[in-house]
């Protein structure tokens, strides 16, 4: 046994030097630090390099705030990667239990128990603390970059009087920034709480769902909020944070759990690296759009001190794709094959190696990027010479050219969130083709087909014609609405995506809960049989029309940004749900049979023909401050092009109901087909054992009944029945003895 050490501590220990045996088991503790630290020299060097904490010339509000801001906003940011990465980790890698439990038939309750006590495993106790104490960080610098906001942007150093606490109050209950900021805060403390409380894989995605709600906000402020291209920013932005966050929080928890894997090291590297995939390509494509969007010419991207950081960060985001690549093609396979314990070790070294080469690049990209948003694009958006349109207010952008029907086609203002879904949607589904196919297993090409119509579709009407002069115009926005709930569901869902995935991944055997276990969860949870339920599919499909249009939800809709994109989510789904109960190919918990679903259908046209007949003949207009003040000089007035929209509502709901209706009828034929066929090989087979057993019923029935007719006559009784009794009006010639039947012999006075 080595001897202790137990002279006092005087001043902190250095770090021991890096040699071969120091990655052996992982990243130890005493070198987690060094990633927040090169987080801090990015940030300083970036924000030094562009001169973003100089003191400004009207109101500086001090050194502390120009210096404290970035640097507590880095350890926000830090923080809140680390909490999403800790809960992805906790949600869909790790094993959650040491020994895996296989659940058994008619057990639930007690193979519950058993799991609620089962020893965790250590990797999913160290994310789980590494999540508390994450949290924590994160509710206390939130309030922190709260604060020091205020005093940036009202130039006042931070004080304590009463005037400068009542101003602060305003600012987070008033101002679009403080609002944005105060949710935030609110969003980590209840996140930070659940974290603490929660223990199931099932509960803790509800505080997962939360931390990755907190990047809407900060997407909505900084430099995207005054870009010329808002929503482009906007998204853009949206999509680069959630992916930065994914794959820095999952490279922190990495680290953090590296000493406690073990033998689930290769499974959880591999997990990890798929995801790790998506992430980059949001990062880089996202990345790359959002920087064109702010630097607009060749020139400011080599030249000036802001395109310089961009193409630092670029370089470091290319170096930690590599870095990935290298994992995924050399490390893992060689940690899967089971090479020499020599081998091995070195293997496992090198990963840790590289590993940990990877969180200083990440923290060095962490600080760039506070630095940038901290620095001011060379192109900033300044103040127009000329007044601004009605459109420009009401919508952000110039009013469109006058509408004809090729600039249905030709005008495009591409909604990147949505261009995003539909490049990792079709990526995903054609990975799981793949994978079928190697496997030897074959997938229809009409579903494919249908799907990437589908997507198509999908990115037409969210950035195509439609969304361009559904902005301006009513009956425009409402063919981008039907669009939404009936074309595109239509090609979604006869793609039979949930099916796909169900096929092509492979179920796990460790207790950890994939993409695939996932999906099995939602099908069969509570909420699924209730939203996809025939009736409520019905309901939701018909009803959101009225309860969307008639609500202040259609003002804000069209007024807000974040209002468009939820209205795009609600009805798209809502859509895909009712498609998919009446002719979707995946599973479902309820399907009703044909002849409800035809009823169902028929409910729905006659609603929408409702819907569009009571638009058509409405006298007011709906969000009138908004259409009625766009300001067209061209096309009908807002309340004719209203009444219009209802004609459009009317005729493009129609069509695909009927289609889908069709499609049921269809259905149903081929079903009776199928069920005619499988009575057909099943009487070939038993020689029509069915058909016998029913003729055998009635000849045993024709018997009983020939019994009990001898019995009725009676020894020495005689009665004509006439041979056609049931169709004989004519009354037997023949009287028929009133007297009391004799009881047969072994009735004993049984009522036949």
């Amino acid at each position: 046994m080595p001897p202790v050490d137990s002279s006092p501590v005087t001043a902190a220990r250095p770090l021991p030097p890096l040699n071969e045996g120091t990655f052996a088991n992982g990243v130890r503790s005493r070198w987690w630090w060094l990633g927040l630290a090169a987080a801090v020299a990015g940030v300083v060097g970036s924000l030094l390099w562009t001169g973003a904490t100089a003191v400004q010339q009207l109101a500086d509000p001090g050194a502390f705030t120009r210096w404290g801001l970035p640097l507590i906003t880095t350890i926000h940011n830090l923080a809140l990667s680390t909490v999403i990465g800790a809960l992805v980790f906790a949600v869909v890698i790790l094993p959650k239990d040491r020994t895996p439990h296989k659940p058994r038939s008619g057990q639930q309750k007690e193979d519950a128990a058993k799991r609620a006590h089962a020893p965790e495993h250590p990797a999913f106790t160290r994310a789980m603390k590494l999540a508390m104490v994450a949290g924590g960080v994160w509710t206390v610098s939130a309030i922190a970059v709260l604060v020091l906001t205020y005093s940036s942007i009202s130039g006042l150093p931070l004080a304590g009087t009463e005037e400068y606490s009542k101003m602060l109050v305003f600012f987070m209950t008033e101002l679009p920034v403080g609002q944005a900021w105060l949710m935030i805060t609110i969003l980590a403390a209840v996140v930070t709480t659940l974290v603490i409380g929660l223990r199931t894989i099932s509960a803790l995605a509800v505080p997962l769902v939360l931390s990755l709600l907190a990047f809407v906000p900060q997407a909505l402020i900084g430099h995207s909020a005054s870009s010329a291209d808002h929503k482009g920013a906007v998204n853009s932005l949206f999509l680069h944070i959630t992916g930065a966050s994914l794959w820095v929080g999952g490279i922190i928890v990495l680290v953090v759990v590296s000493g406690v894997l073990g033998k689930i090291t290769a499974q959880t590297l591999q997990r990890f690296s798929a995801l790790a995939i998506f992430a980059f390509v949001a990062v880089a494509g996202s990345g790359v759009i959002n920087a064109s969007i702010r630097i607009t010419s060749w020139h400011d991207l080599f030249y000036s001190s802001y395109g310089q950081l961009v193409l630092a960060k670029s370089a470091g985001t290319i170096v930690l794709g590599v870095i990935g690549y290298m994992h995924r093609s050399w490390i893992i396979p060689r940690l899967q094959g089971g090479e020499k314990s020599t081998t091995a070790a070195s293997t496992r070294r090198l990963l840790w190696q590289l590993i940990f080469g990877e969180l200083l690049i990440m923290g060095a990209v962490s600080g760039i990027a506070v630095g940038l948003s901290r620095s001011a694009p060379p192109q900033s958006r300044e103040l127009a010479q000329e007044a601004l349109t009605p459109a420009q207010i009401l919508t952000g952008y110039p009013l469109p050219p006058e509408l004809e029907f090729s600039r249905w086609f030709t005008e495009w203002r591409l909604d990147w969130l949505w261009v995003g879904f539909a490049v990792l949607a079709g990526a995903a589904y054609l990975s799981g083709i793949v994978k079928l196919r190697r496997r030897g297993d074959k997938w229809s090409v009409l579903r494919s087909i249908s799907w990437f119509v589908g997507l198509l579709a999908l990115v037409y009407i969210t950035s195509g014609g439609p969304a361009v002069y559904g902005a301006v115009l009513f009956s425009a926005h409402m063919v981008e609405h039907m669009a939404l709930m009936v074309i595109a569901p239509l090609f979604l869902a006869l793609g039979s995506p949930v099916s796909l995935a169900l096929q092509a991944l492979t179920p796990r055997r460790d207790g950890s809960r994939g993409i695939r276990e996932w999906i099995l969860v939602l099908v069969h949870s509570t909420f699924s049989k209730v939203v996809t339920h025939p009736l409520f599919a019905a309901a939701n499909f018909s009803g959101s029309l009225v309860l969307f249009y008639y609500s202040p939800a259609f003002n804000l809709a069209m007024r807000y940004h974040v209002g468009h994109e939820l209205m795009i989510v609600h009805f798209t789904l809502t859509g895909y749900i009712f498609v998919q109960s009446m002719i979707g190919a995946d599973p479902l918990p309820t399907r009703a049979p044909y002849p409800f679903r035809l009823l169902l259908l028929l409910a729905t046209m006659a609603f929408h023909a409702f819907f569009g007949v009571s638009l058509m003949m409405a006298t007011s207009l709906l969000s009138g401050e908004y259409f009625g003040n766009m300001g067209r000089p061209w096309g009908d007035d807002a309340l004719t092009d209203q009444q219009t929209a209802g004609g459009i509502a009317w005729g493009v709901g129609e069509v695909p109901t009927l289609a889908i209706a069709m499609g049921v009828a269809y259905m149903w034929s081929r079903s009776d087909a199928r069920e005619t066929k499988r009575k057909d090989r099943a009487a070939d087979r038993n020689k029509d054992a069915e058909l016998g057993a029913y003729n055998d019923m009635f000849a045993q029935l024709a018997a009983r009944d020939d019994a009990m007719g001898a019995s009725t006559q009676g020894p020495g009784r005689t009665q004509r029945v006439p041979k056609n009794s049931s169709n004989s009006s004519t009354p037997s010639s023949t009287p028929v003895s009133t007297s009391e039947p004799e009881t047969p012999a072994g009735t004993q006075g049984e009522t036949p």
